[in-house]
């Protein structure tokens, strides 16, 4: 256990996520090298960085989904599998089997099986419960629609509502702008944003680069290692950009232009 004989302190014990000394392999490999990483409560924070940057890969091994090769993971202090109500997850919408007979009502109310025990059926509170996620992601007229018969963005909007069914104080969300259109998108951060004023944590892998200023609070930049985190206004800049996908990149270099070159904020 990476805490040791220290343990952890009151302050990482609040925290939503702590991650010590996180490293992760596939065939010996390195996705994941030794990750110290602090996610503070309350806020809409983007994981970002190159394909094959670990960033599903950090999300999957904090919900236990994949094995560490060493370090710990901590969720308020405690391993996921003892937090896991406390948990929701919204998945990358290609590692989905859409063909499962299934309507979307019944989707969403999976989310609640973590409150209600795999035993005990839905009931109408339930189905209520469910109703209202659906309707604030604005999929509640399609309630007993086929999944399969959704168009992509609709999906998304659909596990977005399953996720809040869930009533969770820190959700994960594996690029949920991906393949979506303006509307849906809109929709998704829409509701981010109202989950983040009722003081609950999202953590969101992210490819939009010039969107991270208007939607999130918070950045962690991965390439393998850790490169920086901490508030975006002060963390993602040129350097921890260049950093994180290369000097040579330079398709977001307008984003800088008024930015200074020194890091400041990381951690």
């Amino acid at each position: 256990m990476a805490w040791g004989k220290r343990g952890m302190t009151m302050r990482e014990s609040s925290l939503p996520v702590v991650a010590h000394d996180l490293t992760v392999a596939y065939r010996e490999t390195p996705v994941l090298w030794d990750i110290d990483l602090e996610i503070p409560e309350g806020q809409l924070v983007a994981i970002v960085g190159p394909n094959g940057a670990g960033k599903s890969t950090l999300i999957k091994t904090i919900l236990g989904l994949v094995k560490p090769a060493s370090g710990s993971v901590r969720i308020f202090g405690k391993p996921y599998r003892e937090q896991r109500k406390l948990v929701g997850y919204v998945p990358q919408r290609g590692s989905v089997d859409w063909d499962f007979p299934t309507n979307v009502i019944d989707v969403v109310q999976m989310g609640l099986y973590g409150h209600l025990g795999w035993i005990r059926r839905p009931g109408k509170r339930e189905r209520e419960t469910a109703f209202a996620c659906l309707e604030q992601v604005g999929m509640a007229h399609l309630a007993d629609r086929q999944i399969s018969q959704l168009s992509g963005g609709q999906q998304q909007r659909v596990f977005l509502a399953r996720a809040l069914a869930q009533d969770a104080r820190i959700y994960f969300l594996d690029e949920p702008f991906a393949g979506v259109d303006a509307t849906t998108e809109r929709a998704i951060i829409d509701v981010l944003r109202e989950l983040r004023s009722r003081g609950k944590t999202l953590v969101v892998v992210h490819h939009d680069l010039e969107t991270l200023r208007e939607y999130f609070d918070w950045i962690v930049m991965l390439n393998v290692q850790l490169i920086a985190s901490g508030p975006v206004e002060s963390t993602f800049n040129r350097e921890t950009f260049e950093a994180t996908y290369g000097s040579r990149q330079a398709t977001f270099s307008g984003l800088f232009v008024r930015e200074p070159l020194a890091i400041v904020g990381s951690e």
